[in-house]
């Protein structure tokens, strides 16, 4: 579903600063990033969200606030304004970048006026248990959009468009969900706390007739605005698996391309994100959250990782064609609620995982390249300052080497707890390959046969600075350091 050897760049992280100029960001470096070997771009939610100007973008308010309209304290999104998002699209495109928009289908925020129904309490950690009589409550389920005045469309949402929220004005002390007089939670959804189809906000009935007919219009008039070449769908864990295929079916025979699709289906059960892939036909590819956890957990433990288990459980093993392989992205960040941190360490070894292999579609964090630094408050309520390296450096040359050499066939050396490799045969005509060896321990040292009799190898990452020489054979004996990689790529 992706290019062959194609790369794609989540271009924003979670504290991308509120100054608007993301978009013109884009234009700048897209050209540069395209030149590095980045493929295509995964650019956040683009439309308005309840906190205006700061947002996000997931407090979805109004997806057709492209940044256009004065409308929850602001013009402009986080990023920028509609007119620099798509001058962002065309700069992208014209330096050959793909460009997938972010689209959250669950949930709305920021609703302009209060309305009163019936609904039923629910336990929040059990999703079939109710906690109270069906009654009155008052929640902001109505939403106007009157800084847009109908432009692009005319539904203005009320509560009977979604099916549950967290907030009652009749009795705010309550913690519970609400599910709407006649409604039920969606099926096809994960079964966390028993049916997980309710996540924050106001919660879209996506069996509403009025809100697929809208969600369907949205998709048509999205693409012929800004052009976009695919689509990251995020919480796919709470909305039904299948109107994602029937969506999908629908923009991809409107605008007669074969879209890519992405899912962020966030969840350590390997059977679940199976079934997932399972139910959508294999519409889409879905995140390897797995490999995020194996990584995260192999730079907690260190040499008491077993690094031949890797891959273990992942997607990337099981559905290889159907994974994008990550190493960070946005949630799994430093204090934020689902933060799940590949220590810096282990980085490179993990991007070297996700780059130089035949398998998977290998997406690059912006915050792991460029860097980042931030504050914020964690669980503890104590406010911390966050300072992430930038690895740009040594991901520039991965790129290069998985446009160069990462072709043909592909031998795995995972013999090893704490060191582990591959060598790859390279171009066709110019096979003179590449090898990586991978240590979580002591110096590793491992023969392995490239295909290419005497040829001198070097280590692209500078961490060895001798060469290696292969044997009339084509092997060699190549070397890492201690808790590191080394790439090796004929001189």
């Amino acid at each position: 579903m992706s290019d062959q050897n194609g790369v794609m760049m989540q271009y924003f992280h979670w504290y991308t600063p509120a100054d608007g100029n993301l978009w013109k960001q884009l234009a700048e470096n897209a050209k540069a990033l395209a030149e590095a070997g980045i493929t295509a771009v995964w650019l956040p939610p683009a439309y308005k969200g309840a906190a205006g100007g700061y947002d996000v973008g997931y407090g979805v308010y109004d997806l057709f606030d492209l940044g256009e309209f004065d409308q929850k304290g602001s013009v402009r999104t986080k990023y920028g304004t509609r007119d620099e998002y798509l001058a962002g699209i065309k700069a992208a495109h014209e330096a050959g970048l793909q460009v997938y928009a972010d689209v959250v289908f669950n949930h709305k925020l920021g609703g302009d006026d209060a309305e009163e129904f019936k609904a039923t309490p629910i336990n929040p950690q059990n999703r079939h248990e109710a906690i109270g009589e069906l009654q009155d409550i008052k929640a902001w389920t109505h939403f106007k959009f009157p800084g847009r005045k109908d432009k692009y469309s005319n539904l203005q949402w009320h509560w009977w468009h979604f099916n549950a929220a967290d907030y009652n004005a009749f009795n705010d002390e309550t913690d519970a969900i609400y599910l709407f007089e006649g409604k039920s939670f969606g099926e096809s959804v994960d079964l966390d706390k028993g049916n997980f189809d309710y996540l924050m906000g106001c919660n879209l009935d996506i069996n509403n007739p009025d809100v697929q007919k809208e969600l369907y219009y949205w998709g048509e008039w999205f693409l012929e605005t800004t052009g976009v070449d695919g689509f990251r769908f995020d919480a796919t864990k709470h909305v039904n698996s299948k109107f994602f295929l029937d969506w999908l079916d629908h923009i991809r025979y409107h605008s007669g391309r074969n879209l890519f699709a992405v899912g962020e289906y966030w969840s350590a059960n390997s059977e679940a994100l199976k079934d997932f892939l399972k139910v959508t036909d294999g519409s889409m590819m879905l995140f390897d959250v797995i490999l995020h956890f194996n990584f995260a957990r192999a730079g907690n433990e260190g040499k008491e990782f077993n690094l031949s288990t890797i891959f273990d459980n992942t997607l990337v093993k099981d559905h290889p064609t159907h994974a994008v392989t990550i190493v960070s992205n946005h949630d799994t960040q430093a204090l934020q609620s689902l933060e799940s941190v590949v220590e810096a360490w282990f980085k490179p070894i993990a991007y070297a995982l996700i780059l130089l292999r035949k398998d998977g579609y290998p997406c690059i964090f912006v915050a792991d390249y460029y860097g980042a630094n931030y504050k914020d408050y964690g669980k503890d309520g104590n406010e911390y300052e966050i300072w992430k390296d930038a690895h740009q450096w040594l991901i520039d040359q991965f790129l290069f080497v998985r446009k160069e050499y990462a072709y043909s066939e592909q031998y795995d050396y995972f013999d090893h707890p704490n060191c582990i490799g591959w060598t790859r045969r390279g171009k066709e005509g110019d096979q003179r390959g590449m090898a990586v060896l991978i240590s979580n321990g002591d110096e590793g040292v491992k023969y392995m046969e490239t295909g290419s009799p005497k040829t001198t190898y070097f280590d692209v990452t500078k961490n060895i600075d001798d060469t290696v020489t292969t044997n009339q054979a084509g092997w060699g004996e190549f070397r890492c350091k201690g808790g590191s990689v080394s790439v090796w790529v004929p001189e």
